[in-house]
């Protein structure tokens, strides 16, 4: 440990012994405490400094084509192209993706991508995107990355979480000491610095600055965090400062407590914002809990406004939350299990390292069109992938071309109302006939016609969990 993290450790032991609460804003002291005010009251959290964005101001049009219950076919009209809904976003954290173009994402029709707004600010710094490559329109990380379409950053709460022990949290933000080898610079993030950043970086949708921590904390703490997040979201809304060229999302916190996810949703839904994200989620809990989380927030959430579910990436998750409402995704999950060889497909995952490939002169996955599937075999990624660091890039091409048109051909079942011929065809293929009961309750709340489940169903919820912890073995 590097002596500026020493440092800061003490500095972080310090300020737990100290309230990180203003003065005049009293949290509640004990779970009970909590639960009945999530019930009876708002959150005790400051009036909205800025709580309207009008609508006319919003360079973001959203237009609901289509319907399924909750779920919805939409358009997403942003400052650079127009994006189809449900729609899965890659992720390029630092601007750039790993083994993969700008033009890559252009051939598959992707059109909205994430990048992330605490490694760009340290690479290559957000003022040098904003000088070197913004232009009169500001227009740094599309120019940075020669990228036409539309891009989304995620503000940096995210890294609270990820780089916990290099950060120390206070109510002004989060001071963090670089995660880079060698650099021992402090970066101090605050609802007003992430949207002096973004701003700066230039993207179509910034998210808010919020505070993040596992679903699976104790409740005294997601309901600090919570009320937090809302105080925040007033700093951003109030620091955003080039409201009519880039969108700000507000950020849905609150756990597994299905009570304070809806207090929050209500709270959030009166900032007016362009759209909203459904926050704090993916990080240990379980499917049942993680599905209900979603299913409360999307109940809540504004109908003619965009969803959006951060950080989630299996195919399965990906088609389950669509039909309970959400629309927009993100997750580096496609191309992180790709590098292990992993690639997705109609029958779940596929360990393409297996020696069982070798032989196997299909496609990755028989059924879809992109390029790699037209040209290559399973035996060709058995044989090439240790040896030749280009088959992992074509898997990554194609694990993001595969999230990207499942989600267009759930899309194009909603137009055509063949939602529940699609989920036979999908979710008979992924389980091979063996439902997990979380899927089946899931479906059956999304309003899918799930008699096809039920007399397949298997409550060993931990064997799904240990099916992607394997995968990427």
């Amino acid at each position: 440990m590097s002596k500026q993290e020493t440092l800061l450790h003490q500095k972080r032991k310090q300020d737990d012994k100290e309230t990180i609460t203003p003065p005049t804003q009293k949290l509640s002291t004990s779970a009970s405490e909590f639960i009945t005010n999530a019930k009876n009251h708002p959150l005790s959290i400051s009036p909205p400094l800025h709580p309207e964005i009008h609508p006319s101001i919003s360079p973001l049009k959203f237009k609901v084509v289509a319907t399924f219950n909750r779920a919805r076919a939409s358009e997403m009209t942003l400052p650079h192209a127009t994006v189809i809904t449900p729609v899965y976003m890659p992720v390029g954290t630092k601007g750039t993706m790993k083994g993969l173009l700008a033009c890559d994402l252009e051939r598959m029709k992707c059109n909205l991508m994430l990048s992330n707004t605490y490694h760009l600010a340290l690479e290559p710094g957000d003022e040098f995107l904003n000088s070197a490559y913004g232009g009169p329109e500001r227009r740094g990380i599309h120019n940075y990355m020669n990228w036409k379409g539309n891009i989304l950053t995620d503000s940096g709460g995210f890294q609270i979480v990820s780089l916990a022990q290099l950060s120390v949290r206070s109510e002004q933000g989060v001071e963090f000491v670089s995660h880079i080898k060698g650099d021992d610079r402090k970066i101090m993030l605050s609802p007003e610095k992430s949207m002096q950043i973004q701003n700066n970086i230039g993207s179509d949708i910034m998210m808010a600055f919020d505070d993040v921590i596992r679903p699976t904390s104790n409740i005294n703490e997601i309901y600090d965090a919570c009320e937090r997040s809302l105080r925040w979201i007033d700093r951003c809304i109030k620091a955003h400062s080039r409201k009519k060229e880039q969108n700000l999302f507000g950020i849905i916190q609150g756990g597994l407590d299905l009570d304070l996810r809806k207090t929050a949703v209500l709270e959030m839904n009166k900032r007016n914002l362009p759209g909203y994200a459904i926050g704090g989620l993916a990080g240990g809990e379980t499917k049942e809990d993680f599905w209900k989380v979603v299913d409360t927030c999307t109940e809540l959430m504004p109908k003619d406004k965009p969803r959006y579910l951060m950080g989630v990436g299996y195919p399965v998750d990906l088609v389950v939350c669509a039909l309970l409402g959400v629309d927009m995704f993100d997750c580096v999950f496609a191309t992180r299990t790709a590098r292990f060889g992993t690639a997705f497909t109609n029958s779940g995952f596929r360990k393409l390292k297996s020696e069982q490939n070798k032989f196997d002169f299909q496609p990755i996955e028989p059924e879809c069109d992109c390029e790699v599937c037209k040209k290559y075999t399973r035996s060709y990624f058995y044989l090439t992938i240790n040896k030749n660091p280009r088959a992992v890039s074509m898997i990554s091409f194609h694990n993001i071309y595969y999230l990207l048109n499942l989600l267009r051909r759930l899309r194009q079942s909603i137009i055509d109302k063949k939602v529940n011929e699609f989920c036979i065809d999908f979710f008979s293929k992924q389980f091979d006939r063996k439902y997990p009961r979380w899927v089946y309750d899931a479906l059956k709340k999304a309003g899918v016609d799930v008699s096809f489940m039920s007399d397949d169903l298997r409550d060993d919820v931990n064997q799904d969990m240990k099916l992607y912890e394997d995968i990427n073995d």
